[in-house]
């Protein structure tokens, strides 16, 4: 059955939450280009940088890993997120109402809306650490999980409050700050990478591998990563925005798919030299008598972004950090609105954001999100990116399974059970696989995604009337 085509309607707010974007709103590459590379220029990867050295990963895993698993996160942006978003221009959120109906991706929403507050708020919590530099604040811990002092969570709080007036604004506003920020940001990470080589006596590529070498024993608390757990970790660490289809509501403004290989700038200035940046500082950090007397402890020693930056650059080093985080949570925060707002359409898409800005904040006083950072977003994106399949699979493959398109919508139902099904089974068999025998999460992502495309597509053919 064919689908109905959509009118153009153009609504009051300029977010376009229910009705496709009209073509006088759609935006070309630069506007994708500053937001990827701010967003994944960021506070996470003066995180996730360090905690590869906490893993043991050996320099082959490390430099090799990073550049195949990126490229694959690259093509997966390219050819299913933003291929898929030029033609539908919905958000994520209303292209599920449309399949699963109302009440299911109610759910869904709430969860991915949470989600998405959780690593909003780890990125705070990475902003707070450069924040706290000058009032001699203590750093949170690896193993930290609640506030350490009031100071902390004054400043946490005061960030939030900024980033989730920026956010409310919509995604102009974010855009812009992506862009005013992002150049300073991979400046900044370029120079504590140069800083830290000097400070670590890199003077050939032979020294610069042989900081990771052929690996080491994790860190107390941490597991071993090998070429393959690098590979994938970094494929499906963002797994929730392209193959989970969280980007839809990002690239809905694309003038065209080709857009989508702007993420590269993300992944390899973002996700390849800031990380590698990262842990060069985290290396510098490792050789300090504190470090050293936390590993003579048998405790991981501190991860924080702050201390680590600012050892390298001085107060530019801060300005970087607080930015870095910024331009995670910002676009992640106006995600979680976009989510909650789909749950009660007729609020305010301000007011609903700042609801996401509060509950982010609440997360960025707690540690244990940026701490435990690479376990979080390997679940989160496993938990999320099934759900993306469920539109994928329909999109590519529902008329040659002969399943009806958007069939929520067209059959009037609130709960669409083959989408339920799909996800829960997807879910509990993969995720249980993990739990029982200790596979590594991100080994199962793709796998868990596969299922759930595969079974909606079945259970639909199974399931669906005629309308």
């Amino acid at each position: 059955m064919s689908e109905v085509n959509q009118p153009e309607v153009i609504t009051t707010s300029e977010e376009f939450e229910r009705v496709p974007v009209p073509p006088s709103h759609f935006k070309n590459w630069k506007s994708f280009l500053g937001m990827y590379a701010g967003e994944h220029a960021a506070g996470t990867e003066f995180v996730i940088g360090p905690l590869f050295l906490t893993a043991g990963v050996s320099a082959f895993d490390l430099i090799i890993g990073l550049l195949i698993g990126n490229f694959m996160a690259v093509l997966s942006w390219r050819y299913l997120t933003a291929a898929i978003s030029v033609k539908e221009r919905y958000t994520l959120y209303y292209k599920l109402e449309k399949i699963c109906g109302k009440n299911l991706v109610t759910f869904y929403n709430v969860a991915n809306g949470v989600l998405f507050c959780f690593l909003a708020g780890s990125m705070i919590t990475v902003s707070a650490t450069a924040v706290g530099i000058p009032f001699d604040m203590e750093m949170p811990k690896l193993t930290d999980t609640m506030p350490n002092s009031f100071t902390w969570v004054i400043i946490v709080v005061l960030i939030g409050v900024v980033i989730s007036l920026v956010a409310a604004r919509g995604y102009d506003a974010v855009s812009k700050a992506a862009n005013l920020m992002s150049p300073i940001i991979v400046i900044a990470f370029i120079a504590a990478g140069i800083v830290a080589m000097r400070q670590l006596g890199v003077g050939s590529f032979q020294d610069f591998w042989n900081i990771w070498g052929d690996g080491s024993e994790p860190f107390p608390g941490q597991i071993k990563y090998t070429f393959w757990h690098v590979v994938l970790w970094s494929w499906f660490c963002n797994a929730a925005m392209h193959i989970g289809m969280s980007d839809m509501s990002v690239f809905r403004f694309a003038d065209k798919a080709s857009n989508g290989w702007t993420t590269a700038a993300g992944m390899y200035v973002g996700h390849y030299i800031a990380w590698i940046a990262a842990a060069l500082l985290y290396a510098v950090y490792l050789k300090s008598p504190e470090a050293q007397s936390f590993l003579a402890n048998g405790q991981a020693p501190t991860v924080a972004p702050g201390p680590l930056a600012y050892n390298a650059l001085g107060f530019f080093g801060i300005i970087a950090v607080i930015f870095a985080g910024w331009t995670t949570a910002n676009p992640t925060i106006y995600r979680a609105g976009l989510a909650f707002q789909s749950i009660i359409p007729k609020a305010s898409t301000f007011w609903v954001t700042i609801l996401a800005g509060t509950v982010a904040t609440i997360a960025g006083i707690f540690p244990a999100f940026a701490m435990k950072l690479l376990d979080f977003v390997a679940l989160y994106g496993f938990i999320l990116a099934p759900v993306g399949a469920v539109i994928v699979f329909e999109y590519f493959f529902a008329e040659r399974f002969g399943v009806v398109k958007n069939y929520a919508e067209k059959s009037g139902i609130k709960f669409n059970i083959a989408v339920l099904i799909a996800w829960a089974l997807s879910f509990l068999v993969f995720y249980g696989l993990s739990i029982s025998q200790g596979i590594f999460l991100s080994f199962l992502t793709l796998p868990a995604w596969i299922s759930c495309g595969l079974l909606y597509l079945v259970l639909s053919k199974q399931m669906q009337k005629s309308v």
